[in-house]
């Protein structure tokens, strides 16, 4: 019996009620530090004025929806994944296609760059993660040469290098996050505590961070010690699932993007949310956010094809971005913030290479060239492969518009 350890007189609603009371205690003695308001502070900090931005390049390949993709360190590679079932390593710059591999499943959801450069890590539906190294031979057999480091029991979902290219993170639809040593493949810490499937983590920006922060469905981001395996801190705000979560620059905070149609600013410090991104006008999900190098700049990327640009302190947008033709599924700011790469269920990626002074290197188009507010907007269910309706719990229905096949087709494919 489990209430067979209990002592006389007590009992487990009786033990629930006093840990109910403690933890309305503690949110009293939290709530006694919250003095002052981030907008608050930030009221005498100039703001920001209006960006013009334009898409500098745009990388076409993938035969489906562009899942993931991540920037190396040299600031010029990136690396995508699709639900074509293949990564591709491009050269921003130029727009070529380096390397190209086609994994054993589609819903490739996840890939990484080593902090090397010289590897890549790719997994999705196979429940694996692996590692492919990089060379100079264009035309040796990548395939041949992968190393399976991590399984799960469900989907992976993200995957991150750590500070070198021998452990890696993942998290998975098993409702775990994991840490493996990339040599021999062997599980070094786990990371229990979701309720449901993990969808996204981030690793500390400091070279010695031993943190990382992981946000899923069961709509929680929770902060993770890699050396204990245990949660030193958990947020519970959003109204739904939790679709990204990026560290501040600093490492002092983190933002989080979420189907609730908000962004959300947690100070790790003071232990609580400081600030929610969100307007009125927009009604659909934060799929994935970013911040600029200097931590001023949030970049939002949502399911009505758009990029929103918020100003952080204010918590004011100050930039909308169109271009993309279906929702943005992904996006990231390069390692020296002067590059900014966003990818889409349109089957593209649009970068920016260089950056002029007032160009952030933003992807977007002339007023002339966005879509008017007819244009239509895809409802075809969450990310997520095995949810079986979308977000607001609308079944599924069949796909009702067709995307556009990409300009080229690559010959690497054939």
């Amino acid at each position: 019996m489990a209430t067979d350890g209990l002592h006389e007189n007590e009992t487990l609603a009786s033990l629930k009620s006093e840990a109910e009371s403690l933890k309305g205690k503690l949110e009293e003695e939290r709530a006694k530090l919250h003095d002052v308001e981030l907008h608050q502070v930030a009221e005498r900090v100039e703001a920001l004025g209006q960006f013009v931005m334009k898409t500098r390049r745009t990388l076409k390949g993938h035969g489906n929806k562009v899942l993931c993709m991540d920037w190396c360190k040299d600031k010029r590679r990136i690396v995508s994944s699709s639900q074509d079932g293949k990564v591709i390593v491009w050269d921003s710059f130029t727009t070529n296609k380096e390397h190209a591999v086609t994994m054993p499943c589609t819903w490739v959801m996840a890939c990484a760059y080593a902090p090397s450069g010289c590897a890549i890590a790719c997994g999705g539906l196979d429940n694996k993660c692996s590692v492919y190294p990089l060379t100079f031979d264009k035309n040796e057999n990548m395939a041949a040469k992968k190393k399976s480091v991590a399984m799960h029991t469900n989907y992976l979902s993200a995957c991150s290098f750590t500070n070198s290219d021998m452990q890696i993170l993942t998290a998975s639809g098993d409702g775990t996050c994991a840490l493996w040593d990339v040599e021999s493949g062997q599980l070094l810490q786990s990371f229990h505590g979701h309720g449901a499937d993990v969808l996204c983590l981030d690793l500390a920006p400091s070279e010695t961070g031993n943190t990382f922060v992981s946000g899923g469905c069961d709509k929680k981001a929770m902060v993770w010690d890699m050396r204990s395996g245990q949660c030193v801190q958990a947020f519970e705000t959003h109204e739904s699932d939790i679709n990204s979560v990026r560290y501040y620059p600093s490492g002092d905070a983190f933002a989080s993007g979420s189907d609730d149609a908000t962004c959300r600013l947690y100070d790790l410090r003071a232990d609580r949310e400081v600030a929610i991104y969100s307007k009125e006008s927009i009604i659909f999900g934060a799929s994935s956010v970013d911040f600029s190098l200097s931590g001023r700049l949030l970049f939002a990327g949502y399911n009505d094809y758009t990029i929103n640009v918020w100003d952080v302190l204010k918590g004011s947008r100050v930039s909308i971005l169109f271009g993309h033709e279906n929702r943005v599924s992904t996006l990231r700011v390069s390692p020296d913030g002067t590059a900014f790469c966003s990818g889409s269920w349109d089957h593209t990626l649009r970068a920016q290479p260089q950056a002029l002074l007032l160009e952030v290197a933003l992807p977007g188009l002339e007023p002339s060239d966005r879509p008017g507010p007819s244009a239509p907007v895809n409802l075809r269910g969450c990310a997520r492969p095995t949810c079986k309706t979308t977000c607001s719990g609308i079944k599924m229905g069949p796909v009702s518009q067709k995307l556009p096949k990409p300009a080229f087709q690559s010959t690497l494919f054939k």
